[in-house]
């Protein structure tokens, strides 16, 4: 099963996966007593002031300014230099990011810290973690706002191996018509072929035949006989993946000649052949 993860508009799967709410309460802890502290310091400054200050009001009006300052203007600032790593998420290895997997701005920072006084301040943090709970992504409330999430940016899975074709199958491959599989089809292949050596055998020979089966029907003519089901599937991946880049690579050139006729004077395009 494919693990949760940031799908930007192209349809492609980022390699981040969001982190759990365990992550993001160890995190969030580290920020307040960071930003509690910063509290103090700043609260022992408003007592000396207010005690020199000419009047009540003036006193008061210092609070509400220090106050935003602790609430909104520093966890912005933090944010938005920082990309979306303050200390708690650095200490944690967590990163917040928009929705399309890049880093925050301004905007999504401050919109975040905005509806934090609500959810974590004035409910004690009991809105953000209802939310989080509830949302499959870990989001809180400020995120769903501000169109971002949290996700790991240590203890990644480690890169997949790349598939190579099999040598007792190139000529076979260079000659067979292969068609395109199904994303689903596709997707369970290449999981097995990167697991296939942490499975039972029994499980490993029972799966690898399986998809073998289902994968023959998109190829013509069939490996040669007594070949291994794991090898066809990787034969039958690496002759796919290469066949896409030569294509892909083809429409490229293709494309630039195009162009570069294009951008040419108007007496230096020439005339098509008749």
């Amino acid at each position: 099963m494919q693990d949760e993860g940031i799908v930007i508009g192209e349809g492609v799967l980022l390699d981040a996966r969001p982190t759990s709410f365990a992550s993001r309460l160890a995190g969030a802890i580290i920020d307040l007593i960071a930003l509690g502290l910063v509290g103090i310091a700043v609260a022992w400054l408003i007592t000396r002031f207010a005690i020199a200050a000419p009047s009540d009001d003036v006193a008061q009006i210092v609070f509400v300014v220090v106050l935003v300052t602790i609430l909104i203007v520093i966890p912005t600032t933090v944010d938005t230099l920082t990309r979306g790593r303050s200390l708690g998420k650095l200490a944690v290895g967590i990163r917040v990011v928009r929705d399309d997997g890049g880093p925050i701005r301004f905007r999504q920072a401050f919109v975040r810290a905005l509806v934090g006084i609500l959810e974590l301040w004035l409910t004690l943090g009991s809105v953000a973690l209802i939310t989080s709970l509830v949302n499959p992504q870990g989001k809180r409330l400020g995120d769903l706002l501000a169109g971002t999430y949290a996700v790991r940016v240590r203890g990644r899975t480690a890169p997949r191996a790349v598939i190579v074709m099999p040598p007792f199958l190139a000529g076979w491959a260079r000659s067979a018509d292969v068609a395109r599989l199904p994303d689903g089809l596709a997707l369970s292949v290449r999981q097995f072929l990167g697991r296939a050596a942490r499975l039972h055998p029994g499980s490993r020979h029972a799966l690898g035949q399986q998809l073998a089966g289902e994968v023959a029907r998109y190829v013509s003519p069939g490996p040669p006989a007594g070949t291994h089901p794991e090898a066809f599937l990787a034969a039958v991946l690496a002759t796919r993946r290469d066949r896409e880049y030569a294509a892909t690579t083809r429409a490229a050139e293709r494309s630039a000649q195009e162009a570069a006729t294009l951008h040419r004077l108007p007496h230096g395009v020439p005339d098509p052949a008749r």
